[in-house]
């Protein structure tokens, strides 16, 4: 979604007159629950001309499909035994059992849970999440770094 009417938020060049307050608006218009089932929110900056002429980036399409390919075959063998097949589709004790941080992550995801007024379902989620980027990093645990890559990816509530 953009982040307001206009879509320019954020480009000085082409924010309409009305930001922030506009873009507050708009985003009001999509129910918190909606946003909550959603589990990366990543801003995108538009590409300018000057980033057509960078040269490509370090890790290409090919490495990161076989990075995914990889994590896809290590939640298969993970699940294997049990009626779901992704973290995706994991929940209650099995999610437990498979996808609790140690202790430093635990910590961190406590914290971010209380201050960022996560739901029962935002936190299931941010669970998934870091399942799912220990998996694509090829850790067996799930890490506080982990959690933290997750955390970030989690919408922030709305500032007056």
């Amino acid at each position: 979604m953009n982040p307001c009417r206009c879509g320019h938020l954020g480009d000085a060049s082409l924010a309409c007159a009305r930001a922030p307050k506009c873009a507050a608006d708009y985003q009001a218009k999509v129910s918190g629950p909606l946003l909550d089932r959603i589990d990366l929110h990543v801003d995108v900056a538009a590409v300018t001309a000057a980033d057509l002429v960078l040269p490509p980036a370090a890790e290409g399409s090919a490495e990161v499909a076989a990075r995914v390919a990889a994590a896809r075959a290590i939640q298969t063998e993970r699940y294997r035994d049990e009626p779901v097949r992704t973290n995706a589709e994991a929940d209650g004790p099995l999610l437990e059992r498979t996808a609790t941080p140690d202790e430093a992550g635990r910590a961190l995801l406590a914290q971010a849970a209380a201050a960022m007024r996560l739901t029962a379902r935002g936190y299931t989620r941010v669970l998934r999440t870091s399942r799912t980027i220990a998996d694509l990093a090829g850790a067996e645990e799930v890490g506080r770094l982990h959690v933290a890559e997750a955390l970030s990816y989690r919408r922030r509530a709305p500032t007056n």
